[in-house]
């Protein structure tokens, strides 16, 4: 397979021209091709995407909020996702997920299961497509419709804070599963299938272990697809 070397241009619909260069320059510094240690140049990057400097630092002050970079004076220094904070991305992610997850047994959840089957269903087109992009945005869409059901404002802050990282590190890992065949992507579908209907079984302990076992197969795969130190 022909792996991504940039951005999908299909998530930039609508974005602004400093989300736009957020967005690469994220999908390089997770993906490993900006190194920790690298220095980030304000006009540099403005001529690189063509735009002026000001959507640059516009870029520049996300990635900062993130934790991927370190702001300096006239740009920036890339300080890049460690392993460690890799495996707290994933801790975070099961913390809200099986918080949200647990919260939503107690009401109506038909609604939320005909949207999250609907999802499911995109992503196995997605599979019969061989399309990474689509597959990894119907797979982020899928967590985020549950943790947006939850209506928790705090929760949904946590989320958002770490979102757009977290849907970089869901590209990069379904460009490793769709490497491994069809079986893989097959099981991918399969355990979003399980979070379905453990959801509809509104049982709480079955939902817990489903969100557990989620994220113990997710977490393996992303230390076979992220660089290590």
């Amino acid at each position: 397979m022909k792996h991504l070397r940039n951005y999908p241009a299909e998530w930039l619909k609508g974005a602004s021209l400093g989300e736009a260069v957020a967005g690469e320059l994220r999908f390089r510094i997770v993906r490993g091709s900006l190194a920790a240690g690298a220095v980030l140049s304000e006009n540099g990057i403005a001529s690189e995407f063509g735009t002026s400097r000001s959507p640059v630092r516009e870029a520049l002050k996300a990635l900062s909020a993130e934790g991927l970079i370190r702001l300096e004076r006239m740009g920036a220094v890339v300080i890049g996702l460690s392993p460690k904070e890799i495996e707290e991305l994933y801790d975070v992610r099961y913390l809200i997920e099986s918080f949200v997850q647990r919260r939503l047994a107690t009401g109506d959840l038909e609604p939320l299961i005909a949207k999250l089957s609907r999802i499911v269903d995109k992503m196995e087109l997605a599979a019969k497509h061989h399309d990474v992009s689509e597959f990894s945005a119907q797979d982020f869409s899928f967590h985020e419709t549950i943790i947006a059901e939850s209506g928790h404002s705090r929760i949904w802050q946590m989320w958002k804070g770490i979102s757009q990282v977290v849907l970089i590190v869901m590209l990069i890992t379904t460009e490793e599963v769709f490497d491994s065949g069809d079986e893989r992507v097959g099981a991918v579908i399969s355990k979003h299938r399980t979070i379905v209907h453990v959801l509809s079984s509104k049982d709480e302990s079955k939902i817990e272990s489903a969100v557990r076992d989620y994220f113990s197969d997710s977490f393996v795969t992303l230390k076979s697809s992220i660089p290590q130190d």
